[in-house]
């Protein structure tokens, strides 16, 4: 054990990532969800308002992609952007009802497939590794 803790951290969490994305992805297929939409879905309901700008730097991922992402959410009516704006051109996005019917369902899905992954951790573990994860990621 004392070996792994001599492990580098970025190699760590990758390897619990590796195990913990394709039981996310699996979790989230029937919602017709990718994991991209749930970040920023999660983003949004923590920081409604963001712009496609603001979530594309906070989620690291390009522009594009993010406008990509949130054209497919609008679509669904599971987030709102305004049509226009007084001025510039940023739109500021928000979950709808639907949004937030549909994240809470993709984080119950997310919680199973954690669950799978943290089944060799005493439930005092699992609290105890978040406990810490959310210290190490908070500025």
């Amino acid at each position: 054990m004392s070996q792994l803790c001599d492990e580098p951290l970025g190699f760590l969490l990758y390897r619990v990532m590796r195990l913990l994305r394709p039981q996310i992805l699996a979790e989230l297929k029937p919602l017709e969800l990718g994991l991209p939409e749930f970040v920023c879905m999660r983003v949004l309901a923590e920081n409604p308002g963001l712009t496609s700008a603001e979530l594309a730097r906070g989620t690291n991922v390009s522009a594009q992609a993010m406008n990509q992402v949130l054209l497919g959410l609008e679509d669904r009516g599971a987030l709102s952007r305004p049509v226009s704006t007084p001025s510039g051109r940023a739109m500021p996005a928000q979950l709808t009802r639907r949004g937030k019917g549909l994240l809470k369902r993709a984080d119950a899905a997310a919680k199973r497939a954690e669950q799978r992954i943290l089944t060799r951790l005493s439930d005092e573990q699992q609290s105890r590794l978040k406990e810490l994860l959310y210290a190490a990621g908070t500025p």
